[in-house]
């Protein structure tokens, strides 16, 4: 059975493009043209995608996704004519596990949504035997059950959170730099997404650090990138 992916779109002649490419691709694809519809069948309905626009009638693209972000892990691809850093850090911030700016390439999009569904499936269908269970100074990571613990205190983490938090914790005192972490944790290449990791390291530190400013786990090497210590 082919994956169902959900376009909310307000922009009719921009969402049937989309369409047509991902039902060329073997993709099941339904279309909300307002922000109310999609938040409602998002919520309701079994979709293994969404894709988002940012500017939407009635309820817009942030809430949306916040309110995805709270009952859903679903990838969520954000869309939006907007360019400035700050609209793609508060999509990022909320869950979002992409964001791509108008105009872009139905292709690009394509190949976007099939990385998200691979990595997300892959996930999904683990079916390790015994949980493996990472533990540093406090801090506990079930790979298994897809858990954190601070100090026995459990913390809610997206997908995306929980895969980066866990690729460095397993590569400890290795510095990565910005465009590596996003290769490895988004199976991309990282033109013009640095923010995606920069706005991630940052809601991890606000979960597991006592003091986001003084780090005791993920380590800022200035110009470089980024280092869990240990």
């Amino acid at each position: 059975m082919s994956d169902k992916i959900l376009i909310v779109e307000d922009e009719e002649a921009i969402a049937d493009l989309e369409k047509d490419y991902l039902e060329l691709s073997g993709f099941e694809v339904e279309i909300a043209s307002d922000g109310e519809t999609g938040l409602k069948r998002a919520l309701n309905e079994d979709f293994q995608l969404v894709i988002l626009d940012l500017m939407l009638p009635g309820v817009d693209g942030f809430e949306i996704c916040r309110q995805m972000r709270e009952k859903k892990n679903t990838p969520i691809i954000m869309v939006s004519a907007k360019k400035d850093d700050i609209d793609k850090i508060r999509g990022l911030g909320l869950g979002a596990d992409d964001y791509m700016t108008k105009p872009f390439s139905p292709s690009e999009l394509v190949a976007r949504v099939k990385a998200h569904l691979n990595r997300y499936q892959r996930l999904v269908n683990s079916n390790a035997k015994e949980n493996t269970v990472i533990e540093i100074r406090g801090l506990k990571i079930d790979k298994t059950a897809r858990r954190v613990w601070v100090n026995g205190v459990e913390k809610n983490f997206t997908s995306r959170e929980f895969d980066l938090l866990t690729f460095l914790a397993e590569n400890p005192n290795h510095v990565f730099t910005k465009e590596e972490l996003f290769r490895k944790i988004w199976d991309m290449d990282s033109v013009g997404d640095i923010a995606t990791v920069t706005v991630h390291i940052k809601k991890i530190r606000e979960k597991i650090e006592q003091n986001s400013a003084k780090p005791q786990y993920i380590e800022t090497i200035w110009g470089v990138g980024y280092r869990f210590k240990v």
